[in-house]
Formats: structure tokens, C-alpha cells, sequence
């Protein structure tokens, strides 16, 4: 492999979503962007918006033939990525066999990658509990992947990685297996942050400390319930380093549209102290039966709509975020932006599409599956964290001059 201080390294997303992913690797410097697969239009919308310079194909990677993938990515990319759907492995059909095996599911698309384009490194990131999970005659399915990831002829290592521990102010596990023709001495880059930043390492001495909610989102605008805008100035000046890093060079503050709650939604978000949710609030102001003349509900989620602590990271910004979290002081759900913030997105990073969309469940029942899109805030609760991204690439960086290092000593001997 040429050296990787001769060039950057090719990357080219799978299942790329809006991009956080790559963006973790194009923010070291070492690696360039060549192009995304992506199925979602207004995620595939944003990963080109925000990476000029690839190439993105939007459609089902499943009805693009071998041929047709080496034309579109001419330049054969050093590392692939993706995060293939294979929580549950439901999206096989009943007589494709087991729906838990990954090889009934998307997973096989990303093995075909490493087929037509042999890349020296390939990295999946998915949920953690795929460690605990079974096919149906009770193998592991982490195992049935690294097997398969084996027979391309790659080393394959496998962790559980948590956001905190690369300054990503959230409470998200990931999983994540790095397969490398190399075998490496360290797959997995090392924590730089703890929750009490008074942890020792054996190299690095103290880490740093994890910021917290408020330390991502304490700048931003002062807007209530119905306010904000997908493009507005800055009122405050940064307050502390993660601040001053997320706003690099932006000049504006993006996605930034606060839900339109009701007069009785927004009094219900009044009653609530920090670490409350819906469950908590008084009788008269819980969730309406749909249709029910004004009835309350006997169904109250106690996940929905928790206000987050002020000092403490946030709770994991998932798909579904708008209805999960409450902000610390405002009565209102957060902004795409605030949660773009504690997933580690710069504010640059802009996110196209509506905010929020009908509900996909909805649009199935009415026959209007062409409407479903992934809005704001399921593109950035997808996402992986680009600064956990960032570690990531930054570690398979140096694995891989280590690596040509070793190779050039041994050539020189002999």
C-alpha cells in the first residue's frame, strides 16, 4: 500500500445517511471523501450538500450490479464504511431463511463492496445488543459477521465503543468491527475523555472531561416553543472550547426551527422538573387519547419527552429525538441544530429536508410510502457521532504508517 503520507486515503460511505460518518474521517485531514450510497433522497441530499466533491449514488444499493459500482467509483477507495440495517435482520422475506442471520439481511451488500472493490480497510458500526444476538440455531451473529468479513481476507476485531469517551456529550454506545488486510496492533483508538475527566491511562495520564448538555448548547439562540428558523445569526459568543470547534468558521446557525407545540404541550413541559418525563406530569395535563374527545390517555410512554439534565451529558439523540428530550430550561423539545450539537456535528453541517415528517407508520397504513422521506431529525439521530468517527480514523491512521513503517524496515532488510 502506498504510503499514507504520500496521499489521503479514499473513503466511500455505504448506507451513508447525511454523512457523519465520513465527516469524522474527512475531519482528520487524512482521508478523502469519494462517494456515498445512500436510498433516502433528502439524506442523500445532504451528504452531497455537504460533501462537494463525491460522488453519490441515491437509490437501492440492492439494484446496482457489480459493473455498474465499479463504473461509478473508478477510483477504487482504501477504506469503506457503512452501518447496514441489521437490527432485528427483518428486512428478508419469510422464505430467505433465518431473519436473524445478518446474511439474509442488507449486511450482504456491504460484503459485496469488499467483493468488487477489495479496499484495505472496511468498518461497520451498528447497535451494541447485535453482541448478545442469535441466529435461530443459536449462533452468534457478531461471529457470522466477522466470518464473512474473514473469507475476503481480512483481519477482523470488534468493540463496543461509547461516545463519551471522545468528548461526544451523549450517552451512546456503538459497536463497531474494523476488518483490515493488515493485521493491527491496535484497532481501536483510546479513550480522550471520561465523565469526571480524573481517569488515569497508562500513556496519556489524565483524560479530559466530557463536556456536558449544557456546555454543547449553552450558546445557542434564545428561542421558545414556535420560534427559530432554519437560518438565523448568532446572539452569544462562544463559551467554552467544544463551542469554539463546532462553530469553526460558520457565520450563520442552521436548523435551528423549535417545534410547533400547543399552548397545553408547552404547559405540560412547564410542570416538569429536570429528569421528569411525561409520566410525571399532573392528570389533567398528559397526552389526549387520538380521537378520544378530550380523554387522557392510559398509554404514557416514560421515554417520551424527559427533560435532559443541564450537567450531564444528554441521554443517546436517537431517530426519533424531536418527542424524547425536553430541553433543560425552555419548555420545548430540542432543535435539529441543539441536537446536531450533542452529536458532535459543526454547525457548517447543514441538514436538508424538513424537520420533521408525518409519521412513517402513518404514510404505510395510507398508502403514501413515497412520501416517506428521513427528516432533520432522524438524518442526525441515525448518525454516527463525527467526533467518535474522527477517533476512529485518526487511529486507523496511524495503524496503517505503522504498518507501512514495519513493511519498509523489512524490505530494507533484505
Amino acid at each position: 500500500m502506498e504510503s499514507t503520507y504520500k496521499r489521503k486515503l479514499k473513503v466511500l460511505d455505504s448506507f451513508a445517511g447525511a454523512g457523519g460518518f465520513s465527516l469524522g474521517f474527512e475531519l482528520t485531514g487524512r482521508y478523502e471523501i469519494i462517494g456515498g450510497i445512500e436510498y433516502d433522497s433528502w439524506a442523500a441530499e445532504t451528504f452531497q450538500f455537504n460533501h462537494k466533491n463525491a460522488k453519490v449514488l441515491v437509490g437501492d444499493i440492492q439494484q446496482y450490479s457489480d459493473d455498474f459500482l465499479l463504473e461509478a467509483f473508478p477510483e477504487k477507495p482504501d477504506v469503506i464504511l457503512g452501518g447496514p440495517p441489521c437490527q432485528g435482520f427483518s428486512i428478508c422475506n419469510k422464505n430467505s431463511g433465518d431473519p436473524k442471520d445478518p446474511r439474509n439481511s442488507l449486511f450482504n451488500e456491504f460484503i459485496r463492496l469488499g467483493k468488487i472493490f477489495d479496499p484495505e480497510i472496511m468498518i461497520m458500526e451498528n447497535v451494541p445488543n447485535i453482541i448478545k444476538a442469535r441466529t435461530g440455531d443459536k449462533k452468534l451473529v457478531i461471529e457470522i459477521i466477522k466470518e464473512e468479513l474473514e473469507k475476503l481476507g481480512y483481519f477482523t476485531y470488534h468493540t463496543i465503543l461509547s461516545a463519551t469517551s471522545f468528548g461526544v456529550p451523549q450517552i451512546r454506545k456503538r459497536l463497531v468491527v474494523v476488518a483490515s488486510k493488515s493485521k493491527l496492533k491496535n484497532p481501536f483508538p483510546s479513550p480522550t475523555h471520561s465523565l469526571n475527566g480524573e481517569s488515569q491511562t497508562l500513556f496519556n495520564g489524565s483524560l479530559k472531561k466530557c463536556p456536558t448538555l449544557w456546555d454543547a448548547i449553552s450558546d445557542m439562540p434564545d428561542i421558545e416553543a414556535r420560534e427559530g428558523a432554519e437560518e438565523m445569526e448568532y446572539e452569544n459568543p462562544p463559551q467554552n472550547s467544544y463551542q469554539k470547534m463546532l462553530r469553526g468558521d460558520s457565520k450563520k446557525v442552521y436548523n435551528n426551527k423549535a417545534m410547533n407545540h400547543s399552548k397545553r404541550v408547552v404547559e405540560r413541559f412547564s410542570s416538569m422538573s429536570c429528569g421528569d418525563s411525561v409520566s410525571d406530569v399532573p392528570e389533567h395535563l398528559k397526552p389526549l387519547k387520538r380521537n378520544g374527545n378530550g380523554e387522557i390517555s392510559g398509554k404514557v410512554y416514560d421515554q417520551n419527552n424527559r427533560r435532559m439534565h443541564a450537567d450531564k451529558p444528554c441521554h443517546t439523540i436517537a431517530a426519533s429525538f424531536y418527542a424524547n428530550f425536553v430541553h433543560p430550561y425552555k419548555n420545548r423539545n430540542f432543535t435539529p441544530r441543539e441536537g446536531a450539537r450533542v452529536q458532535s456535528f459543526p454547525d457548517w453541517f447543514v441538514f436538508k429536508g424538513k424537520p420533521t415528517v408525518v409519521s412513517h407508520k402513518l404514510l404505510e397504513r395510507e398508502g403514501r410510502a413515497e412520501e416517506k422521506h428521513l427528516c432533520q431529525y432522524n438524518q442526525i439521530g441515525n448518525a454516527v457521532p463525527p467526533l467518535m468517527a474522527k477517533a476512529i480514523a485518526e487511529n486507523i491512521d496511524k495503524q496503517l504508517t505503522f504498518q507501512f513503517a514495519k513493511e519498509c524496515m523489512y524490505t530494507e532488510t533484505i
